[in-house]
């Protein structure tokens, strides 16, 4: 599967595992929950590690371990949660995270110019045609009224 990440359409090297799913080899990301009850099973492995987090989930549960998470995903349930944009702009500029943030989920590709306005760098597309159409959406605008989180 491919994505986007920095501006680029990029072959996508994470897999995200379930909670009821085994821990498997390679860069995976899990869920909050599975995070707070696996943790130091995970920290313990090879792989390069990463969490989802959903709109009800709170950022402050993992600030702690940030450096220890080389990929945060927003995932959206729904289009219109907007909550997982505060969870971007905390991650940045609160909490100044430097690792990959990447938008998961049902989102489209209309939201991604303004994700990127507030700190999510990769995004993963429910359907890979989409991805063109969303890449040319970053460079939609070249004068911004606001301040962005870059």
């Amino acid at each position: 599967m491919q994505i986007i990440k920095d501006k680029q359409i990029i072959d996508d090297r994470w897999s995200y595992v379930a909670d009821d799913a085994e821990l498997k080899n390679g860069d995976i990301s899990v869920s909050l929950a599975r995070w707070k009850k696996d943790k130091q099973l995970l920290l313990k492995s090879d792989s390069k590690i990463g969490v989802r987090i959903g709109p009800a989930d709170s950022v402050e549960d993992i600030v702690a371990d940030l450096k220890d998470i080389q990929l945060i995903e927003l995932d959206f349930p729904a289009f219109a949660d907007g909550r997982i944009f505060s969870h971007a702009w905390l991650l940045r500029g609160r909490y100044n995270y430097q690792g990959e943030i990447r938008a998961t989920g049902h989102f489209m590709p209309d939201q991604v110019f303004y994700l990127s306005r507030v700190g999510v760098n990769a995004f993963s597309l429910e359907k890979t045609e989409d991805l063109p159409v969303a890449l040319s959406t970053l460079n939609d605008f070249s004068v911004n009224y606001q301040k962005s989180i870059h």
